[in-house]
């Protein structure tokens, strides 16, 4: 009897940039890799190593060069443009390093506005806005303002915006690079909080302190993955 399928599953991916010239970078190099539902997983490696290569195509952001990825359960090759999109929308949120909150608009409105695609009517809007900022601790700050905010809430609220659409997936690319030691700490935690609570945390990082929250480590040298027992032994 076939076992759960997983949230994400990627097989022999590779991604060669500027393929046949000169300038050809391989970026990735036969990276296979699966993520169980609930999970929170690390993706470490030094700037160049490809894990941010790795996070696009995840994310559904890029396409492979050879190799396939699966997100629950579907090929994501055989999707067309609108169905990518769908689908990043309704399984995957996106945490960055910047908070890429818009300054005009206060805390609410900044996580309401992915549900402007999706044509939710305002007030529905509204009340999962709210939703979201009361699950990252802040209810008390719906109407502040970006400059209004520490970096810790700034990305309490990207997190939330990332959340209000219920995606299975939170991708989050170095969340904790802007913020200090005590704040990334809360982050962490929260991230810890989102998988007991049945989401799959992918964190990418360069940081092994960072990545030592995670329940499993991956290691990205030179385009290649190694769980972090077989990059530790190589």
């Amino acid at each position: 009897m076939a076992g759960p399928v997983p949230v994400l599953l990627a097989h022999q991916l590779g991604k060669v940039y500027a393929a046949g010239t000169e300038a050809e970078v391989v970026a990735l190099k036969d990276v296979s890799l699966r993520i169980e539902r609930g999970e929170f997983v690390a993706i470490m490696g030094p700037s160049g190593s490809g894990k941010s290569t790795l996070m696009n195509l995840l994310g559904c952001l890029d396409t492979p060069t050879s190799g396939r990825c699966e997100c629950d359960g579907v090929d994501v090759a055989t999707l067309d443009a609108e169905q990518l999109a769908r689908l990043r929308r309704d399984k995957i949120g996106f945490v960055f390093q910047g908070f890429h909150l818009l300054p005009r608009m206060n805390a609410t409105d900044n996580v309401a506005m992915p549900m402007g695609y999706a044509r939710i009517p305002p007030a529905e809007r509204r009340r999962r806005a709210l939703a979201a900022l009361g699950a990252v601790g802040l209810a008390d700050r719906t109407d502040h303002f970006p400059n209004e905010l520490s970096g810790g809430q700034q990305q309490r609220v990207a997190i939330a915006r990332a959340l209000v659409n219920s995606p299975p997936i939170l991708l989050a690319d170095e969340p904790t690079g802007a913020l200090d030691s005590k704040t990334g700490e809360e982050i962490l935690s929260l991230f810890k909080r989102l998988r007991d609570d049945g989401h799959t945390v992918i964190l990418i990082t360069h940081d092994a302190q960072v990545a030592a929250h995670a329940d499993r480590i991956f290691v990205m040298r030179d385009g290649e993955l190694f769980a972090q027992s077989e990059a530790v032994a190589a």
